[in-house]
């Protein structure tokens, strides 16, 4: 018997979005989520774009319509691991992994500050450590604690055992789950900078990502929103962006990933509200400024302290008597080599797709880069940066139209 129930691959905002539009109208939605929470990668930026909200904003916003929504269900630390059937009539096996916490959420800040064992904290993209025992952001959804089991030590085991909350014992377990059509909203990952050795990642002290300079500059990051050198927690006073690092580039990413511009522009802007003297150098191969961003783009580069210099980095280095950095830059106007010192370099690493490197066990048509490219004619659509390279405004339009047509193919429309 066909299925009017929906499936969504990804709990960020995209899968969020399409989850929501299909199930006011009426249909059941399931959304399978890797990771303990909601939100995706908008849940790690300090703001985004077009209003320059805080991802708070947003987000809880659609946690509410979660809340009251009884059609929509969702299991977090689930993955899909098999597809069966055809349009109309899918059998999905998800497995989904033990959170070791229950349903209700008791203050367990005493708890983690009482554990000895620090893991790196991926959420922060290195640049802190956590318990593990542990909740991502105060808002982060569901407004549940997860255990990273695996890391504990014995000490902190025994502790954890005489938690109420917690449950040790929890086991993994499998579903399946009947659905007409399915939805995949992935997202994307941040390009791997460690491949990217000529430009300092990995080497260099203060020599940080995009990201990682969202996460510095979130007032939930591990510096409570102080943009701080990693290297000696000091405020930086000059600081370089390089543009197109590892992107249009036949080793590493061929395409524009759409919004790393815009990104930096508005981290500019971050360095620029917190420290009033300090001088940001944006390089750049072209500013590329999509339709209503132009605007936002003349407004930061008509203040005195953002340079925009057209040229390409061709090398990012340790200062060897500290912890500055030196940068080497061919000036495409100019046609001249110059070298400049800075006290922290941030990396504007392209989009790729979560896709890249893995797989679905769904047969869907994917390009070189990881990017869906079909199965719609299988009932299956792919939505936000799944799909291709967008900010969050684009991310959640494109998946308001994967919802429609996957509700069309439900409806056998």
């Amino acid at each position: 018997m066909a299925s009017n129930s929906i499936l969504v691959i990804g709990g960020g905002f995209a899968g969020i979005t399409a989850a929501l539009e299909a199930a006011e109208i009426g249909h059941e939605v399931f959304i399978i989520e890797k990771t303990p929470f909601l939100g995706g990668r908008v849940m790690q930026l300090n703001k985004y774009f077009p209003k320059l909200c805080p991802p708070s904003c947003g987000l809880e916003i659609q946690y509410q319509r979660i809340k009251n929504n009884p059609n929509v269900k969702f299991f977090t630390l689930a993955e899909v691991t098999k597809v069966d059937g055809s349009v109309g009539n899918y059998e999905v096996t998800v497995q989904i992994k033990p959170r070791y916490a229950g349903p209700s959420s008791p203050d367990l800040s005493d708890l983690c500050d009482d554990l000895s064992t620090e893991v790196v904290n991926d959420y922060e993209f290195g640049l802190a450590t956590r318990k593990p025992v542990y909740m991502d952001a105060p808002f982060a959804f569901p407004q549940r604690y997860v255990v990273d089991k695996a890391s504990l030590s014995d000490s902190d085991k025994s502790k954890v055992q005489k938690c109420d909350y917690l449950d040790l014992t929890e086991e993994e377990k499998t579903i399946t789950l009947s659905v007409g059509s399915i939805i995949i909203a992935t997202g994307w990952k941040p390009y791997d900078v460690t491949n990217l050795s000529n430009l300092g990642a990995g080497a260099v002290k203060n020599c940080i990502s995009n990201m990682q300079m969202e996460r510095l500059a979130s007032p939930y990051g591990p510096t409570n929103g102080a943009i701080l050198r990693p290297s000696d927690n000091r405020a930086p006073k000059k600081i370089a962006f390089v543009q197109c690092a590892g992107s249009r580039d036949e080793n590493h990413l061929h395409y524009c990933s759409y919004i790393c511009c815009m990104a930096s522009l508005k981290q500019a802007q971050y360095v620029r509200e917190q420290y009033p003297d300090a001088e940001v150098t944006i390089y750049y191969i072209d500013l590329r400024t999509p339709g209503r961003y132009d605007n936002f783009a003349k407004k930061i580069l008509a203040d005195e302290k953002i340079f925009a210099v057209k040229g390409k980095v061709a090398a990012v280095e340790q200062d060897s008597a500290g912890d500055d950095v030196w940068v080497t830059v061919e000036d495409a106007v100019s046609c001249s080599k110059s070298v400049e010192r800075f006290d922290l370099v941030v990396l504007a690493t392209g989009m790729q797709p979560s896709l890249a490197g893995a797989s679905l066990p769904i047969d869907v048509p994917v390009d070189a880069e990881g990017f869906i490219v079909g199965g719609e004619e299988k009932g299956i659509f792919a939505a936000g940066c799944a799909k291709q390279p967008l900010d969050v405004m684009k991310s959640a339009q494109s998946a308001t139209g994967a919802a429609m047509k996957a509700i069309q193919t439900v409806r056998g429309r």
